[in-house]
């Protein structure tokens, strides 16, 4: 049988059979991401300066799920948002500081078509506190910029590469 066959070089080795284990790598992916985003909302009132814009995806997104104090619901999505991105860019074998710079700049491309449909719903967008978004260069200089924070911290946070050809085998319980 292949699978007695394949296993018989474990036994006589005294090792034990090895299995991936994709957890550990999302979980870490997932930390770094929620940190990542935690140093992104932390320099936003930086980024606004320096770009000359009122524009913050933290209170964009905070804005989108409530009409009250929008802080606290931002942060808590932006962080979240940040963990998914880094579970899966640990999945998919992200590390370092270029490939996260690379999935950052990836998504804002991706994702910067839906800029419009926050045009249409945004509170702040409907009462004119912000320019059209999908429109402004200082809003995607914005975005370009934060990302490639988000991405830097996140690659420097998941540093080593899942395995030299493919994900890690851990040894199994």
């Amino acid at each position: 049988c292949s699978t007695v066959n394949a296993i018989q070089p474990f036994a006589a080795s005294g090792a034990q059979p090895r299995s991936v284990d994709y957890g550990w790598d999302m979980v870490r992916g997932a930390l770094a991401g929620a940190v990542a985003a935690g140093v992104w909302a932390a320099a936003e009132p930086w980024a606004q300066r320096v770009l000359r814009t009122s524009y913050s995806d933290v209170r964009m997104l905070g804005g989108l799920l409530t009409s009250g104090p929008w802080r606290t619901a931002g942060v808590a999505v932006h962080l979240a948002n940040g963990a998914v991105f880094g579970a899966a860019f640990a999945r998919l074998g992200g590390h370092g500081w270029r490939h996260g710079l690379v999935a950052a700049e990836v998504e804002t491309l991706l994702l910067w078509p839906a800029m419009a449909v926050v045009d249409r719903i945004h509170p702040d967008r409907r009462s004119g506190a912000w320019p059209s978004l999908v429109s402004s260069a200082r809003v995607f200089s914005y975005e370009a910029a934060m990302h490639a924070l988000f991405g830097i911290v996140l690659g420097l946070l998941v540093h080593r590469p899942l395995g030299a050809h493919g994900p890690r085998a851990r040894t199994s319980v």
